[in-house]
């Protein structure tokens, strides 16, 4: 049986909404027809997705199995689509994805050497945009850093990289050539994702501050709101005067990976898949280079 995408996406509808009326209006159908469209889901999977009762609407265990893996399968879909209309548009594009700090030239270079009929567009991508972005095709391929959400992805471990103390420029220990964990304790952290992903053995209390890239950690820290971590390359790109970047060796370090849809199979992201596993060593000397020719992180504001 072939799964109906649109009875899918009627069935995210409701199990988002938890509600047949809120769900119909978002699609712009009438609410008969909705209903009707996720009992026929039902019955081609032989399972029912939702308890309906005088209290409301709740997912079952199978209806909580779909929508764990809906998402996937209408973001390849949605992904294929794209990918078609760039096709249509007659020219070859592989858009890739990269964080703060980590250089793509290395890679895109060895690529174009063999595809020089490919484009190759580079989009910096955040955090939280790393599996989205990868799913529903609006990039092809991405440098990503742990943390990231796997579901639906194929992710390739490159290479590690050192951690560094983000600290405002008037902060006791600013002036450190390299400091420890225990230094920073109980510290008020400035951080971008959820606090269970903090690089330290102990965890920080939060700042209270939500941010999403690291021009937006600087100025918090600058501001003297907390304290932050960063991937030592990230610091070549991102310079602040009133921040100060010290290395901390008993950090666990950064993992820089390569992440594209499990569901995408093309010889020209295979091709750069194969490029960015010769060039990683490359790409890591890339983005410490500049750095460390200045004397280290903490060098660069220790005028």
């Amino acid at each position: 049986m072939d799964l109906d995408l649109r009875k899918l996406r009627y069935f995210v509808a409701v199990a988002d909404r938890l509600h047949f009326g809120r769900a119909a209006e978002e699609l712009h159908i009438a609410q008969p027809v909705l209903s009707r469209q996720v009992r026929a889901l039902e019955q081609e999977l032989g399972a029912s997705l939702f308890t309906r009762d005088r209290h409301g609407v709740e997912l079952t265990d199978a209806g909580r199995q779909l929508l764990s893996d809906a998402g996937p399968l209408l973001a390849s879909a949605h992904a294929a689509r794209r990918r078609v209309a760039v096709a249509a548009r007659g020219v070859r594009r592989l858009t890739v994805g990269f964080r703060a700090g980590i250089p793509v030239a290395p890679a895109a270079r060895a690529f174009e050497d063999r595809h020089p009929d490919v484009v190759v567009d580079i989009q910096r991508i955040e955090g939280d945009d790393q599996a989205p972005m990868l799913l529903d095709g609006r990039i092809d391929v991405a440098y990503v850093r742990l943390p990231i959400d796997g579901t639906g992805l194929r992710v390739t471990p490159l290479y590690t990289e050192p951690m560094v103390a983000v600290l405002p420029a008037g902060h006791p220990l600013a002036g450190k050539q390299e400091i420890s964990e225990a230094d920073l304790a109980g510290e008020p952290l400035v951080w971008h994702a959820d606090p269970s992903t903090q690089p330290t053995k102990h965890p920080h209390p939060n700042a209270g501050y939500v941010v999403r890239g690291v021009d937006e950690t600087l100025e918090h820290v600058a501001a003297g709101r907390g304290i932050s971590f960063l991937a030592r390359s990230a610091t070549v790109f991102h310079a602040h005067p009133d921040v100060v970047y010290v290395p901390v060796p008993d950090l666990a370090p950064d993992q820089v990976c390569l992440a594209v849809a499990a569901s995408r199979t093309s010889p020209v992201v295979d091709d750069f898949l194969a490029a960015a596993r010769t060039t990683a060593e490359v790409t890591a000397e890339c983005g410490n280079y500049e750095m460390w020719q200045l004397g280290g992180p903490a060098a660069a504001h220790r005028d």
